[in-house]
């Protein structure tokens, strides 16, 4: 329940930031040429707060906060007093109008930029991207990636960290190879490994890019000995202690490390189970009843311990940071990275290279606010921006109901000389609607096929 509620609150608080800056985006152009705004709505449906400010418009806060608006002057809707006309959006130049349709998406990249400035101010604690393993018969050992070796290119890519490896892999879907250049340790001497990709199969609502490849990064070693026990945790309340040494469940010999312990115990909600631990030299059996707690929409059990590993080397540590000035192209050219990715998902999901199953919804998204929240400001600032990149560019895709939509209808009107007829703009609105809602579905079945799968 926290975790949903963490969710919640975390989405529904980056929801309303980057919505507030789009509509203050066509605000701000639309005051600026002379257009008289009505109401500036963060969120649809029943007002939760609204006040009228001095210069006329009506501010509202509302219940469904999937997004929000803002109200022009507009004769084509409203009747309009004689000495009004002037203000109105459609009594304004095509220039004018691009002007202000154009701001809302233009103003989440330039939020965006903003958000990804202070983050390199504040500086991201990361780690280099150091290969663990390579698994047997896969792509990446068949291009003989070396293990213990720093990737510091991917297709003509640098690297710093894996969120750049896997940024710049993502990005190479669909080719028929992507070239991987390595370096050991602080060796100068850099390899190229040519990566075979035409028969690549990687569906990221499944795997990584780096596990569809056969790369595994390199982790500290973990080990079955408790290094932490929760207060009042289901562990502590069994007599679990840290030092103990996992060594079997239900009498079935656990694997070395954590990760077989921590598959199976998630196993049995709810449910007693037999734990043999080894502590002071002399095993014994523990009965454990591991909370069941809900994840992903599963039941899980939850026992409230965590395992001894080692610390990461030094070395392989880096903070991505940068200063005041530098900052600026850093965070400039992060934006446009990621916004020509995009562009290029949308263009490899029409060609069939990208399937539709990879569309993310609401779910998915309020997930991603809860994790990086959860990690620290830092990372929802990443995460902010990320997502105020997507929601421009989405908002500039040529649907009629949507910014991109009216621009192309201006666009068309700048070159004819002349309004598109109002029965063809209202026929696109329609289809724009439809396509929009057929979107929105299939990301909507692919967050629940991802909850409950």
């Amino acid at each position: 329940m926290f975790e949903f509620i963490w969710n919640l609150a975390s989405f529904i608080i980056a929801l309303g930031i980057l919505v507030t800056v789009h509509e203050y985006g066509h605000f701000w152009v639309a005051r600026k040429n002379g257009v008289k705004v009505e109401r500036f709505s963060v969120g649809f449906g029943k007002a939760l707060w609204r006040k009228t400010g001095k210069d006329g418009t009506e501010y509202v806060v509302a219940m469904i906060p999937l997004g929000g608006y803002v109200k022009m002057l507009d004769e084509r809707v409203d009747d309009v007093a004689e000495q009004d006309k002037d203000k109105t959006f459609n009594s304004k130049s095509v220039y004018q109008r691009i002007a202000i349709i154009a701001a809302g998406p233009l103003a989440n990249f330039a939020f965006a930029i903003l958000a990804f400035y202070l983050m390199f101010l504040i500086g991201v604690p990361s780690i280099k991207p150091i290969v663990g393993d390579i698994i047997s018969g896969s792509i990446a050992a068949q291009a003989q990636l070396p293990k213990t070796a720093e990737i510091v290119e991917v297709a003509g890519k640098k690297t710093r960290d894996w969120q750049d490896v896997n940024l710049a892999l993502i990005g190479e879907i669909g080719s028929d190879s992507i070239v991987i250049k390595t370096k050991v340790s602080d060796s100068q001497y850099v390899s190229s490994h040519k990566l075979i990709t035409k028969d690549w199969q990687f569906s990221p609502e499944k795997v990584s890019a780096l596990t569809s490849l056969g790369i595994t990064p390199y982790r500290p070693n973990i080990y079955n000995e408790l290094a932490r026990v929760g207060e009042d945790s289901p562990a502590h309340l069994s007599g679990l202690q840290v030092g103990d040494k996992l060594i079997a469940l239900n009498n079935e010999p656990l694997a070395p490390g954590w990760l077989d312990f921590s598959k199976k115990i998630k196993r049995y909600p709810n449910e007693t189970v037999d734990l043999t631990i080894e502590r002071s030299g002399y095993k014994q059996v523990i009965k454990v009843i591991p909370e069941g707690i809900e994840q992903k929409g599963q039941l899980i059990g939850y026992l409230g311990v965590s395992p001894k590993s080692d610390s990461w080397p030094q070395e392989y540590r880096i903070e991505i940071s940068h200063g005041l000035f530098t900052a600026i192209g850093e965070s400039v050219n992060r934006t446009w990275e990621l916004s020509a990715l995009t562009f290029s998902m949308i263009g490899k999901l029409i060609t069939g290279d990208v399937s539709v199953k990879n569309l993310s919804g609401p779910i998915a998204i309020a997930q991603g606010a809860g994790d990086s929240a959860g990690y620290g400001f830092v990372y929802f600032l990443g995460f902010l921006a990320l997502i105020s990149i997507n929601l421009g560019i989405i908002n500039l895709l040529p649907l009629p109901v949507l910014d991109g939509g009216h621009l192309l209808y201006y666009l068309i009107e700048l070159l004819t000389g002349k309004p598109v007829p109002e029965k063809i703009q209202e026929t696109g609105f329609k289809f724009g609607a439809l396509a929009l809602l057929g979107l929105m579905s299939i990301a909507l079945f692919n967050d629940f096929s991802r909850v409950l799968g």
